[in-house]
């Protein structure tokens, strides 16, 4: 069972360090073949990269993209081993998807959410395990942490950030408490903040699955990295840069990330978009891709015996049909 506090150095929750989440799964339906160029958007640790780049052969091409410049230790040890040309771009992906020519890629797939790597650096700010800093930038040149947002924003925006992108039930509360304690002091660390949300939901709750502080981490670091927009400003410019025949998967851990996914695929994979009642079709729509994942893909029990940290992971795949 989880503890409760973030006094422990490691958690209930601390798997396997960099251990890639839904790795067979993603590259059997992604099906790398030599000579093709793929982009990693979240390369992280290098895991899917590695398992990815190995297939494309001499005459391929890996793209591996990252906020964070940490990675660049584990993009020297894949690109080493690599059969393909590897090149390592930093920056939101959405931004450096945008800089690539239209119809330049075969495969493109990303992996949402925070990194375990990111998560076992604790002085990142990102795991209610430790107590440290309130950061949680995925990029640490970025201009605003998560200390900002919870000793600047309004008791009401703050309740908005909670029950938007933690679709925490308790948001209210907690933002309450939350400005009465930064009232005393500023808020600087995670187990500040963790035991703000413990006083301020109603004891059953502390007691449930997990730690209680997850749904407002989940919640600031969303907000602190704009992971939603850049998700949504991705999968457009992330279709543009497919060739026809082009695959794109998602990995996602929560279920904001995974509707976005699910409606955008569903979006693109309708044939008449006319509204109901009409006799015939009139739009003339086409399905601009086929979805490969009816249903999300999620980790064997053995996967998640052996790295927890994946059982919330869903894994979703299109292929590109047409050119526009």
């Amino acid at each position: 069972m989880p503890p409760q506090t973030c006094i422990q150095l490691r958690e209930y929750e601390m798997a396997l360090a960099h251990t890639p989440v839904l790795l067979d799964e993603l590259v059997e339906l992604l099906r790398p073949a030599a000579g093709e160029t793929a982009i990693d958007c979240t390369f992280g640790a290098g895991g899917h990269a590695a398992a990815v780049a190995a297939a494309l052969g001499p005459a391929g091409r890996l793209i591996a993209v990252d906020r964070d410049p940490s990675v660049v230790e584990y993009f020297r040890d894949v690109a080493v081993a690599a059969p393909c040309a590897c090149e390592l771009h930093h920056g939101d992906f959405a931004d450096v998807l945008a800089a690539r020519d239209s119809a330049s890629a075969d495969l493109v797939y990303m992996d949402l959410g925070v990194s375990s790597m990111q998560l076992d650096r604790r002085e990142r700010g990102f795991s209610y395990a430790y107590d440290a800093p309130l950061d949680m930038r995925m990029d640490p040149e970025s201009q605003v942490t998560a200390a900002d947002l919870v000793n600047t924003l309004p008791e009401e925006e703050l309740t908005g950030i909670f029950r938007r992108y933690g679709e925490e039930r308790y948001a209210r509360n907690i933002a309450r408490g939350v400005v009465r304690a930064r009232e005393r002091a500023p808020l600087s660390s995670t187990c500040e903040l963790v035991e703000i949300v413990k006083r301020a939901i109603p004891t059953p709750a502390r007691f449930g699955a997990g730690n209680p502080a997850r749904r407002v981490f989940q919640a600031l670091r969303i907000v602190v990295n704009d992971e939603l927009g850049s998700l949504a400003r991705g999968l457009d410019e992330a279709y543009r840069v497919l060739r026809p025949g082009g695959r794109l998967a998602a990995i996602s851990f929560h279920s904001l990330e995974d509707r976005m996914v699910k409606d955008y695929f569903k979006g693109h994979s309708a044939g008449c978009i006319c509204p109901p009642g009409l006799p015939q079709c009139v739009c003339g729509h086409q399905p601009t891709m086929r979805i490969l994942t009816r249903k999300p893909v999620t980790p064997r029990a053995a996967e998640v015996e052996s790295n927890p940290r994946s059982s919330a992971a869903k894994l979703r795949v299109a292929v590109r049909l047409t050119e526009e």
